[in-house]
């Protein structure tokens, strides 16, 4: 029997607090799935979970997390069996249901992926939502009619998660990838990924927006929003697309119907939060075959335990990160 366990818990008392506790199975909530935890890892998400102003909790206390994956204990759903390799991320997964940051998760038995066959657990946790959400890009892409004989592709954002996985899955898949960094320092890594170019964010965005701009790229991975996003939306080539799932710039778009109707390029939302089962399963197999990077242990820049989590959890926040940061549990 389970007695206790350790999780990192965030409480909102009369002071704010970020603290390894111990916890019983009493305290998980309702699902049909009792999952032993082996990894999880830092998003953006986790790390404004873990801030008294970061608008993703909304009730205390709370175990953030919303990657996790590892081995099955019990289960009330006939699809899974004590002992099966899950993953499970996104959803309401350490939004308000309580996540991964902890030994012993229990989850709905809907909001569960069966580890597929050509990953590890701990790999399915380097790629986490972060390559998942890269992964579902370009399978967007893909699905519109991107390939790699179009032309190169901008990946935006590029030494973050999903950034950095978009810039591996493309090169691996045989596209010409220009990854747009603000970080000099980083460009070895990019093009250890498999980037063919360095672009500044200058080149991406110069502070004016231009109805049309010279067509540059045949498609696009973003990661940033705002303005940037509104900028390489009229250096799309005709009838290209850009899968865009972040907002770093700002929830802002500033553009103009020039690039739609007179390019026809597409605009492709990219949400893995809700994502349809169906689609999130064919995205995971892809992960485990074509779309898995060569080198996929490079991404790990650090592995930490639950009890470093609340040193570590705030770096995102300062846009320090760099590729991913492992939980062992």
């Amino acid at each position: 029997m389970i007695d206790r366990f350790k999780a990192l818990v965030v409480n909102k008392e009369d002071d704010f607090t970020v603290k390894v506790k111990d916890l019983t199975l009493e305290d998980l909530p309702e699902g049909d799935v009792l999952i032993k935890v082996s990894y999880s890892s830092i998003n953006y998400k986790d790390s404004l979970a873990t801030i008294p102003n970061g608008n993703i909790v909304s009730t205390y206390p709370f175990v953030p997390g919303i990657d996790l994956a590892g081995i099955v204990v019990s289960s009330n759903d006939l699809r899974f069996h004590e002992g099966d390799e899950v993953i499970a991320t996104s959803y309401e997964i350490g939004v308000s249901h309580f996540g991964g940051y902890s030994e012993y998760a229990r989850i709905p038995a809907n909001w569960i992926v069966p580890l597929p066959k050509g990953l590890t657990i701990k790999e399915a946790m380097i790629i986490g939502t972060a390559g998942f959400t890269a992964a579902f890009s370009v399978l967007r892409l893909e699905e519109n009619s991107v390939s790699p004989e179009k032309g190169k592709i901008l990946v935006t954002g590029a030494t973050g998660g999903v950034g950095s996985f978009a810039v591996s899955i493309l090169s691996t898949l045989g596209y010409q990838v220009e990854a747009s960094t603000g970080k000099e320092s980083e460009q070895e890594f990019l093009k250890s990924l498999g980037a063919t170019t360095i672009v500044s964010r200058e080149e991406v965005f110069d502070g004016k927006i231009r109805a049309l701009g010279k067509q540059k790229w045949a498609a696009a991975v973003d990661s940033v929003g705002g303005e940037p996003l509104a900028s390489l939306l009229s250096q799309i080539q005709y009838g290209g697309s850009v899968a865009v799932s972040g907002l770093t710039a700002g929830t802002k778009l500033p553009t103009n119907v020039f690039p739609f109707i007179l390019r026809g390029i597409n605009l492709l939302g990219i949400d893995s939060v809700y994502c349809p089962m169906e689609t999130r399963m064919k995205v995971w197999d892809r992960l485990a075959t074509d779309f898995k990077p060569k080198n996929i242990e490079k991404f790990i820049q650090q592995e930490v335990t639950l009890q470093q989590l609340p040193d570590v959890l705030p770096i995102l926040l300062k846009g320090q990160a760099k590729g991913r940061t492992l939980v062992k549990l």
